[in-house]
Formats: structure tokens, sequence, C-alpha cells
């Protein structure tokens, strides 16, 4: 089944077709790294990286861009107010890039514990101010930009189909427009392409002076460096969509005469217990926060990605400790087919468990190719755990089979512990010792053998057979 995927810029659920046969270029708006990124922030990273999954399981090749933003992003996206960077770095008597390399380190580390594909590159604003100059360059001399002072402007005016992706007008913005408005600009809508502020602590030299780039400026230039000036997929959260996607579109556009981006893809927002999510509320929970509060990491990736991504999603502690019963359902079913796979039972695979297996996976692929329906998807899975799990006598043949079906599955949702095959000689040591005391029926000693077990980052659970399974604990 081909994928199809719901177009922000037509608001229409289209077939997808790239560029390039067999690759995909996509761009996805990635974080200002002004303070620790929340469960709101990484839904939509989530959402990005199981759609490339779905992609590389379908047999595309990816090449995936995030951008670092590092300076430029204004608390007010209407080109007011401070730099989010710079208000965190005088709050906390900090350098810029100082600020910007602590919370770019807790970013990339929390991406690391939900398991996130790590994009083929993370390009910072800041290394790429040259090719934010040498677009603004362009844009000047296409009549698309006008300088004023040390400042540079985009000129909407002259861009015919801005608002298109946002469904907003000019005369409709023009009109719900604040009464004071930037003498500079000629239209209230214009947008900073270059500022000018001699109180900004990040400065570069540039045609109109010194100054930093407007925030949208900093997409266009990165995007067209890595992906080119047309593209495949682009995506974020809806809160992206107006103002920050539209003015990529009129820039890169414009810049380039070239139609930018084909496929929008925008997440809906994350409610905490049925609210809106805001600090005043604290219910700004980052990731390490949840983990503190004995959430696994696996569990939080699981209940993230669950919800269809344009569809609001009520997050709860409640759901949290369903996605954690979720996953240890489809763990359970892999220990059992690891289990079955390392016997001596030989034998050909049945014709119904090979159907069961391959009907598995069209189907899953057949639902996230759907929109991206997880909810049918994830259905799809348990069904077949829940086949598998009545099918106990396979022999190891059919049990590899099995197990390579749940392991395509993981390839795209990405929660499952990893089942280690080679087993350190100490801890086969302890498991030994611990079965000594099992049979001798000294009970606390056995205790004490697993406590230590578990203190070297292992799990060791009794099968039926009189033997043992080990895995690795979950690091958190």
């Amino acid at each position: 089944m081909s994928l199809k995927l719901y177009n922000t810029l037509t608001r229409k659920i289209e077939e997808f077709t790239p560029l390039q046969q067999g690759k995909v270029g996509m761009y996805s708006c990635g974080p200002t790294v002004y303070s620790h990124p929340h469960i709101g922030n990484f839904r939509s990273f989530l959402v990005a990286d199981l759609l490339k999954r779905f992609l590389e399981f379908k047999g595309l090749k990816v090449t995936h861009i995030m951008n670092i933003t590092d300076v430029g992003h204004l608390v007010d996206d209407a080109d007011e107010g401070a730099d989010k960077l710079e208000e965190a770095a005088k709050k906390q008597k900090k350098d810029p890039l100082e600020i910007a390399k602590f919370y770019t380190e807790s970013f990339l580390e929390a991406s690391k514990l939900l398991n996130i594909k790590s994009p083929d590159k993370y390009p910072k604003a800041t290394e790429h101010i040259k090719e934010m100059i040498d677009m603004i360059k362009i844009l000047v001399d296409k009549g698309y930009a006008y300088v004023v002072g040390n400042n540079v402007y985009y000129d909407v005016t002259k861009f015919a189909n801005y608002g298109q992706l946002s469904g907003n007008t000019l005369d409709d913005l023009n009109a719900g427009a604040r009464i004071e408005v930037n003498q500079e600009k000629k239209n209230p809508q214009d947008f900073a392409l270059w500022k000018h502020d001699t109180k900004h602590l990040q400065q570069w030299d540039s045609p109109w002076g010194k100054g930093f780039p407007g925030w949208h400026i900093e997409c266009s230039a990165m995007s067209s460096k890595y992906l080119g000036a047309e593209f495949d997929i682009h995506t974020g959260g809806e809160d992206n969509i107006f103002p920050h996607h539209e003015c990529e579109i009129a820039q890169s556009e414009a810049a380039s005469g070239k139609k930018f981006v084909h496929y929008w893809l925008h997440t809906h927002f994350l409610l905490f217990d049925g609210e809106k999510m805001s600090k005043s509320k604290g219910n700004l929970y980052t990731i390490q926060e949840l983990l503190d509060k004995g959430f696994k990491k696996n569990a939080i990736r699981y209940s993230l990605i669950s919800s269809h991504y344009r569809q609001n999603y009520n997050f709860t502690f409640d759901g949290l400790k369903a996605a954690e019963q979720a996953i240890d359902k489809i763990q359970q079913c892999v220990l059992l087919l690891t289990d079955l796979r390392g016997n001596k039972k030989e034998g050909k695979i049945r014709e119904q468990l090979q159907k069961l297996a391959s009907n598995c996976l069209t189907e899953f692929e057949n639902a996230l190719s759907d929109d991206l329906n997880i909810s049918k998807a994830l259905a799809v899975c348990f069904d077949f755990i829940r086949e598998v799990n009545k099918a106990s006598d396979m022999n190891s043949a059919e049990a590899a089979v099995m197990l390579d079906t749940i392991n395509k599955i993981d390839s795209v949702l990405g929660v499952l512990e990893t089942i280690d095959k080679e087993v350190p000689d100490n801890i086969k040591e302890l498991a030994e010792k611990r079965k000594t005391a099992k049979l001798g029926k000294y009970w606390k000693i056995a205790d004490d053998v697993r406590a230590e077990i578990m203190a070297l980052g292992w799990t060791i659970e009794d099968t039926p057979d009189g033997g043992c399974r080990f895995k690795r604990r979950e690091e958190t």
C-alpha cells in the first residue's frame, strides 16, 4: 500500500511520492536550546522519528536534518522582545554559547533515552551565519526584502502565496495587528531577516552592519544547504505553522524560484491531565523528571507515539502505567520466542504460522501507510502477540520467524529492551550460585545473589523448564 499523509499545505491526505525514487529529504524543526526540553516538545520530535523509521521500514533511504536554534528566536514571534537564549544567559549570568551547549547536550541525552534515531545532521544556527547572509542578499537583490538602517525586512506583499500554509490573509492579519507597529516596516506583517541591536550578546558582521539573524531565515538557509532548495517533507509542531513555517516558505521560494517543500506534517498539541501545558501550571515535565518518578523511558516513548499526530493527546501518569503494561506484553512474548528459538525442536514452518507473520507485517504497514494510523498499527501488533502466545508448541524455525516479525515491527516503534545473547561469565557464575542455593532451600542466599545480579545491571528470570534467562536492566 502506498503511503498517504495529510499535507498541511493542501489540507488533504495525499499519496506520498518522493522527488527522487527511493530517497526522501526530510527536515524537522528542532529545539531552541535555552531550557530543558519537555514532553510537549518531544511529541513532535517522536512523530518525526516514527515517520522516518516507517519510511525506512518501507525501504526508502531518508536524509534527515534537524536544526539546533542557538540564536535569534525571540520571545515574541512578531520580531519583538528578547532573544530566548540571551534571556536565559542573562538570568543565569552565563555566556549564550555556554547556555546553548548545556541545553543542547540535555536535548541530545533525552533524545537518546527515548531511542530517537539521530538525524544525519544537527546544524546549529550560529555555525551557518554565512549561508543566512547569502540568502538575505539574494532576497534584497530580487526585491523581496528591504534595508532600513542596519535592519533587513522581508516584504510579505511581494510574495503572492503568503498565507497559503496557515490560511491567513494579509487583510485579516493587519486587521488584528497591535496598534503599535514597528515604524520601520512597510507593512505590519513584514518580518526581520537581519536585526541590529547593540545590546544583543551575539553579533556578526554583515553588509548591513553588525547584528544577528531572524529566526525564520535560519531554517531556510540550513535546510537548503543540506537538502537542496526543494525537498520532500518538513515536520514540526502545529505552533510552527504561523509565522515560522509560513515565513520559511516565503523566503525559500522567493530566493530559489522553486517549490520549497512538497509535504508539510504538523503534530498537534500535548495536554497534561486535560490541561494545556505551561510553566505556571507546573506540568511541563522533562524526560528526566518522569524517570525520577519511576517511569521507564520506553514507556514514555510508547505513550507519546501511541496517539495520532493530528489529534491533541492527553498525557497522564495512568497512561504511562498502561504503556508499561503494553510493552511488558510484547516483551514477554519476545522472551517466550527467544526460548523456543533456542530449543532443539526442529521442523518446517507451518503454513498457518507463516501466514500469521506475513499478514501481521502487511496489516501493520497498511495501517501506518494510512496517514500514520498508529492506533490501528498497535492493534495489529497485539492481535499478533495474542495468536503467538496460543502457539506455544512452535519449533525453533517457527519461533525465529515470529521473533523476526516482532523485531521488524519494533524497528518502527522502537520500544523494546535489548535481550542480550552474550551474558558475562560473572553473571552466569552468580546464576549458578543462586540455583544451588535454591536447590538447597537457602532462600535468603538466593535472594541476595539475585540482588547482586541486579546491582550489576542484569535481571534473571526463571523458566518453566528449570532454567533461567537474562536481560539487561533498562538504564534510566
